[in-house]
């Protein structure tokens, strides 16, 4: 199985974010967490993070007949990017749409979302935890 993990602004701060909260946890530790819990499951994960729209876009079109999913951690993309959904809707890829609580939300929540479709379920919580749940729910 080939999942998409597309990764959206200011994901590369999560180690000062964490940081700034006393915690001690890095854009690398997220994705390591997500390649160690993929690894017994014969799964190919392909990383990409972006603060630029486009690249993202281009990352989801470019790799649509690879990918059986997507982990999508939108950041601030998901409350004002109609573009990132329509692309989501029209490839129906099968996605969860991973958004992070306090300390690390970004002014996100399940409420202000704007990125809801038949193919997306939502996953909200902690980082790590809730990442593994969306990897899940691509495996189900």
């Amino acid at each position: 199985m080939n999942i998409l993990i597309l990764q959206g602004p200011n994901l590369n701060l999560l180690g000062l974010q964490s940081a700034n909260n006393q915690k001690r946890l890095t854009l690398d530790k997220l994705n390591k967490a997500l390649r160690l819990h993929a690894r017994s499951k014969d799964i190919n994960l392909k990383f990409f993070q972006s603060h630029k729209e486009f690249q993202a876009i281009n990352f989801i079109q470019r790799n649509r007949n690879w990918a059986d999913g997507l982990i999508f951690i939108p950041t601030t993309w998901a409350i004002n990017n109609f573009t990132l959904l329509e692309t989501i809707k029209i490839i129906k890829i099968k996605t969860s749409l991973i958004l992070f609580e306090e300390p690390y939300s970004h002014g996100v929540s399940k409420e202000n979302s704007i990125l809801n479709a038949e193919n997306i379920l939502t996953f909200y919580g902690t980082p790590i935890e809730t990442c593994l749940k969306g990897l899940d729910h691509i495996l189900s």
